[in-house]
């Protein structure tokens, strides 16, 4: 009976914790490696400062404006973003019609609530690719300068 309870707690515990963790872990990881890159080429411009070669003045001004005023919005980082959110939108829904197909046979109300919820998550990143794909045909029709 108590081994019952504690694999009850323990199921209902890890999956918000780990949606969590890889929620972190998503947030966090872009901005680590991102520092450590900077950290890599600021250690090769002291040692090039200190040997005595010149450093050029790309290598200065990339260091000193961040990385987000560097990225030029284009239309084919739209299109990426795009088929990449509607690729896991499409994912959500599928999971969705998978956990209501599955859970048919426990219970029909459980299948219904848990299906719809997961597959309705799925329509917010497939909006919003939408979005992104609608961005990218416009600026795709626009003449360049």
């Amino acid at each position: 009976m108590w081994f019952h309870e504690l694999t009850d707690t323990i199921a209902a515990t890890v999956p918000p914790v780990a949606f969590f963790l890889f929620l972190a872990a998503i947030i966090i990881a872009p901005s680590y490696f991102r520092s450590r890159d900077r950290a890599r080429l600021q250690e090769t411009l002291r040692t090039a400062y200190e040997k005595g070669q010149p450093v050029p003045p790309e290598l200065i001004t990339a260091l000193q404006t961040p990385a987000a005023a560097t990225a030029v919005p284009t239309a084919e980082r739209d299109l990426r973003r795009a088929v990449v959110l509607i690729a896991v939108g499409l994912g959500l829904v599928g999971l969705g019609y998978g956990l209501w197909y599955g859970l048919m046979t426990v219970s029909d109300v459980a299948a219904y609530i848990t299906g719809g919820v997961v597959a309705g998550t799925g329509a917010i990143p497939g909006l919003i690719g939408l979005a992104y794909l609608i961005l990218w045909l416009t600026k795709r029709a626009t003449p360049r300068a």
